[in-house]
């Protein structure tokens, strides 16, 4: 016996890797019947191969001397071996041959690991790869060793697992098929002893590193199998004979120990996927017989692969196992593709993983102590780089999240939502901050953390899109820390300031209307008690472009009054950009509640400014209330100033969509009812409060006029503005106010069933303002780039329907002309087009007290003036008057509107039109203001640079100017220096004998003027002169070129006004180039062709 053990521990030094593996092929091989033999479904053919193969083995053992050391090494290892190689059962003899093969293969391997000594690499060729370990497989033996594992697992574990044991072998391939019915169950040894050697001499072999990675990398999940049957399946069960060999208790002990180790050794995402399939779906009505097998898993397995999951889920990372074990099976991760993006959308996987994840195990001691240990690896999922794995991951964190806080709201607002926020909680105004934390400049939230929490909350809240009630109360505290971050945002390039955007927007969409009024007004710092960021922390731009929180640095006298400006800047960017984020919020209604509630805010001011009158004296208080006091009326102040800012960027960013539902504008109505009522008892009515009224009364008349169609539930809404209506037809002084309030009252009583002519004629004078207003907005917009095209906008549509008859009510309501309500439908009329009544009440609507109706009258005007109307045309000299008076008015659109109609009206008829305006120009301060003549001074300037024939001009133009520089009035004399420089822009060579009169009367103004507004222009002038003659200065005033550059020299040097230097310096500029083009011609390299006569 020691001899032969002496003979096998030589053997197995002298075998080689080579011997073994074509050993393992020689079983392999098909037997001289083709190399699809073995796929014959014919159970004879497969027996007699198998038979064949195992006789040509024995044949080599026994008859090739070069294979006597692997027979004795197998010889060896079958004597420790505890199972029977020989069998009645050819399948079994096959098995148990490869299998002892296999275990050569492993100690050979580990005794040529063992005996390798690689020796020192050589330092002079670094480069060369090191000498290959001995026990390393090439790729065609991986391949051999691969295909015998295949037939080990087919033969020798797949036939002998129970029914719901895994996955049926005659449900893989046609092979396997016939494998299952070539099996003898009945032979000896048992099928139990065959499955459990099996497994046991596979584990083994997989105890190399090599070979255990073939093993579990494909034939896992069987060998899974089997240990789960031979050490949990129930023993209770009638044998099928006497003698039938069971396991003892010691190996059934070995087995459960080695499914363990097993399972803590290979890949976690590998073993989760192995045991979801060894565990089934749950029970479905299928008719297919597959389906039914499939699905099919006994009772003690589901039991044992749930306690088994949920031991890998409680490990450390195993929540990401378990979705890498679900997901990548699917496509996802290192297996991902085209298949990655069917799971990406597959949300049914993601709730699947979710429910998983929270639901607490058994074996867990408290759902406490799971959450504690889970959640922190939720959170984790949210943080992976890789794009296609993140984004699965992320949905799946998501999911979880839900339905954690669905399920467990308490439980998830301290594991998950605590710390997703904790940044944020961390520099709120009701924090504490420790003594180490207020140090100046201590970085309190860092870039990084600040980044990963706005992400992580855009993910949860965002894109989960669930308004759990969880959810939002652990939000709503941080939200004025996230506004202001988005205020800041909105300062520089920020990457996240589009997800606090989206954070906000669908928060305040999904929160209560009162909380999110509550919100919006913490937003806009009327309300105080709502949390805020602390006073010492501040947002600064990180160095990777992202954003941190770091406590301010300490304010020092110098520094006062800028730190006041910053805080004066910061609380008016705030407002604006509340304004820009309730411009997204107009399609909800929060953008119209919030609207109201400012205008209901804009009442209590005014009432407030009463009792602010009726204060005790200062004598019978003590300095501590008096402070009191003051400090009280000064934040009063703030909160008006604040609340008008807001109204102020209301009305501008938001559109005329901003009411949705009859009930915000019923709302609107009523605190416009309030306001007016609030002004009428301190005696404080003014035009815009009265105004104000009479459109939102109009604007009631226009819904109860059928613009809208009410309904019952509408009426009752509308219900609410009676006692308003009433107290209005009580206390207002205007009759027609107070009729139509009566009227009103009566309409909504009634349901609309009787309805005076007065809320008519209210209905349609609305509409004809807003359509009005409209247009005249249009106007203004177009109006710098092409003035003679302002008034055109009013004259695209014909009036489609007849002027409502004249009442009182147009006193404060007015009618809008035909002509100019609802022009003509073509863009460019035809003369002869405009008939005399809508020309005649064009011309009475130019006197109209209405603003936006005067402008919109002699827009029209001027445009008929420049389509050469000739209706319009013969009334020259009334026109002109209407113009002329109309300067006269303080309305920037009306005297602007009158400036272009005189203009156009003077590029008509130059020669009649012309001398009046230089005469009304000339004239004294007594005839006229210099308001009036500033403006009369703008009408020239247009129609200088207007008129093609200015030349024709040129004496009285230049001659009224140059008188209008000695004028006493500093304004006056500005501008007609202004003119004068255009003028001559426009004259070049024209400007002839005059050139020395214009240059002394600049240089004289430039010298000696007291007032630095004329020196500017003085030099301005000169500017504009060298700006438009350029090349051609040199010659047209080549007698005053050397005069113009000693002025601005003087200028330049004695001047103190600083901008009348920059002014100087620009001309020498121009002069300078001038000069060098004059001096100095740019060389042009052409070529000249000549043709010869």
């Amino acid at each position: 016996m020691a001899a032969r053990q002496a003979v096998g521990s030589g053997a197995q030094e002298t075998c080689g890797l080579d011997r073994i593996l074509e050993a393992l092929k020689l079983l392999l091989s098909p037997g001289g019947s083709g190399s699809s033999s073995l796929q014959v479904t014919k159970h004879d053919v497969l027996l007699a191969t198998l038979k064949s193969n195992l006789s040509a083995l024995e044949d080599k053992f026994l008859k090739d001397p070069q294979w006597k050391n692997l027979k004795l090494l197998r010889d060896e290892i079958a004597d420790k071996a505890e199972w029977p190689q020989n069998s009645v059962d050819v399948t079994w003899s096959f098995t148990s041959q490869t299998l002892l093969l296999l275990l050569c293969l492993k100690e050979t391997m580990i005794r040529l690991a063992a005996n390798f000594n690689p020796g020192k690499p050589n330092p002079r060729t670094p480069e060369v790869a090191p000498a290959l370990s001995p026990d390393a497989l090439s790729i065609s033996q991986q391949k051999t060793v691969q295909f015998v594992l295949q037939f080990v697992v087919t033969l020798g574990i797949c036939p002998y697992l129970m029914p719901g044991v895994g996955v049926p072998l005659r449900y893989r391939t046609e092979f396997g098929a016939v494998v299952q019915d070539v099996v003898c169950f009945d032979a000896a040894p048992d099928a139990t002893r065959r499955l459990y050697t099996s497994c046991k001499a596979l584990l083994n072999v997989a105890q190399h590193t090599s070979l255990g990675s073939l093993i579990f990398c494909h034939h896992f999940g069987d060998i899974a199998a089997g240990l789960c049957q031979l050490g949990f399946c129930p023993t209770k069960r009638k044998l099928l004979t006497p003698a039938e060999e069971v396991l003892t208790e010691e190996e059934r002990t070995l087995s459960r120990g080695a499914l363990r180790d097993m399972l803590d050794q290979v890949y976690q995402p590998l073993a989760v996927r192995e045991l979801l399939i060894l565990q089934g779906g749950p029970p479905q009505s299928c008719t297919d017989v597959k389906t039914q097998m499939r699905c099919r898993a006994p009772a003690w397995l589901r039991r044992l692969c749930g306690q088994l999951l949920s031991e890998r889920l409680m490990r450390p990372n195993g929540v990401q196992a378990v979705v890498r074990g679900i997901l990548e099976g699917a496509g996802a991760g290192a297996a991902g593709g085209s298949d990655a993006e069917v799971t990406a959308a597959d949300w049914k996987k993601c709730d699947l993983i979710a429910k998983i994840l929270a639901s607490c195990p058994q074996q867990s001691l408290s759902p406490e102590n799971y959450y504690r240990d889970i959640c922190p690896q939720v959170l984790d999922l949210f943080h992976f780089q890789d794009k296609l794995t993140a984004r699965q991951f992320q949905r799946v964190a998501t999911t979880t999240f839900i339905t954690l806080s669905r399920e467990r709201p308490h439980l998830a607002a301290k594991y998950l939502l605590q710390p997703v926020l904790a940044p944020l909680h961390r520099c709120l105004n009701t924090a504490e901050l420790s003594e180490s934390d207020m140090v100046p400049g201590t970085i309190l939230v860092t870039e990084e953390e600040l980044s990963r929490c706005i992400e992580d909350v855009f993910k949860v809240y965002v894109v989960g899109n669930e308004p759990l009630t969880v959810l939002m109360d652990s939000l709503l505290p941080v939200l004025g820390v996230l506004f202001l971050l988005y205020c800041f945002t909105k300062q520089s390039v920020s990457h996240i300031r589009s997800l606090c955007q989206e954070i906000l927007l669908w928060i305040l969409g999904k929160l209560e209307r009162k909380k999110a009024i509550a919100s919006l007004k913490g937003f806009a710092g009327l309300d105080k008690a709502v949390p805020s960021l602390h006073s010492l922390c501040q947002f600064r731009v990180a160095t990777q472009g992202g954003i941190m929180i770091t406590i301010k640095e300490a304010i020092s006298d110098e520094d006062e009054d800028e730190a006041l400006y910053q805080k004066v800047s910061s609380e008016q960017g705030r407002v604006e950009h509340l304004g820009d984020l309730l411009s997204h919020c107009q399609e909800c209604g929060l953008a119209g509640d919030f609207f109201i509630f400012c205008l209901k805010e804009l009442t209590h001011v005014a009432s407030e400014n009463e009792t602010e009158l009726k204060t005790e004296p200062f004598s019978s208080k003590s300095l501590l209330e008096l402070e009191q006091h003051q400090t009280l009326l000064v934040e009063g102040q703030e909160r008006k100033l604040l609340v008008l800012q807001l109204m102020a960027v209301l009305c501008e960013r938001m559109s005329e969509q901003i009411f949705t539902n009859v009930t915000q504008v019923v709302d609107f109505v009523a605190a416009t009812l309030q306001r007016a009522c609030a002004s009428l008892a301190h005696q404080a009515e003014s035009t815009v409060e009265s105004q104000t009224l009479s459109m939102s009364m109009g604007l009631v008349a226009v819904m109860l006029g059928g613009a809208v169609q009410l309904k019952s539930s509408d009426f009752a809404v509308l219900k609410q503005l009676l006692p308003l209506l009433e107290k209005v037809s009580n206390t207002y002084p205007d009759p027609v106010i107070q009729e139509l309030a009566v009227d009103l009252r009566i309409t909504i009583s009634t349901h609309g069933a009787f309805a005076t002519e007065a809320v008519s004629m209210a209905a349609q004078s609305t509409l004809n303002r807003k359509d009005l207003e409209g247009k005249i907005e249009e106007q203004q917009q177009t109006s710098h780039e092409r003035p003679t095209d302002v008034a055109h906008s009013h004259l695209e549509q014909q009036q489609s329907h007849e002027t409502a008859p004249q009442t009182g009510l147009q006193s404060n309501a007015p009618i809008i002309p035909q002509g100019v309500n609802e022009p003509s439908t073509t863009t460019s009329q035809k003369s002869g087009s405009v008939t005399t009544e809508q020309l005649q009440e064009v011309l009475l609507s130019a006197y109209d007290p209405q603003i936006p109706t005067r402008a919109a009258a002699l827009r029209t005007l001027s445009h008929w003036i420049e389509q050469r109307e000739a209706k319009a045309l013969e009334m020259q000299e009334k026109l002109l008057k209407i113009f002329l008076e109309n300067l006269e008015h303080e309305d920037t659109f009306v005297y602007l509107s009158a400036i272009q109609g005189v203009a156009l009206l003077s590029d008509v008829y130059p020669e009649k039109i012309l001398p009046d305006l230089l005469a009304q120009y000339d004239s004294s301060k007594d005839k006229h203001t210099p308001e009036t003549r500033m403006k009369v001074g703008e009408v020239l300037m247009r129609i200088v640079r207007a008129l093609d024939m200015v030349s024709k001009y040129r004496e009285p133009l230049i001659h009224t100017f140059l008188r209008g520089v000695r004028d006493p009035d500093g304004a006056h004399r500005a501008s007609s220096l202004a003119n004068l420089g255009e003028l001559c822009q426009r004259l070049d060579f024209l400007l002839g004998s005059v050139v020395h009169e214009v240059t002394a009367c600049l240089i004289a103004v430039a010298k000696t003027d007291g007032e630095v507004q004329v020196r500017r222009a003085a030099i301005h002038v000169v500017v504009l002169l060298l700006r438009g003659l350029s090349q051609k200065a040199t010659e047209v005033l080549s007698a005053v070129l050397k005069d113009l550059y000693h002025l601005l020299k003087h200028v330049v040097c004695l001047e103190p006004d600083d901008v009348a230097k920059l002014h100087a310096q620009l001309a020498l500029e121009e002069l300078d180039d001038i000069m060098k083009n004059f001096l100095f011609p740019p060389q042009k390299l052409e070529k000249k062709i000549m043709v010869l006569p």
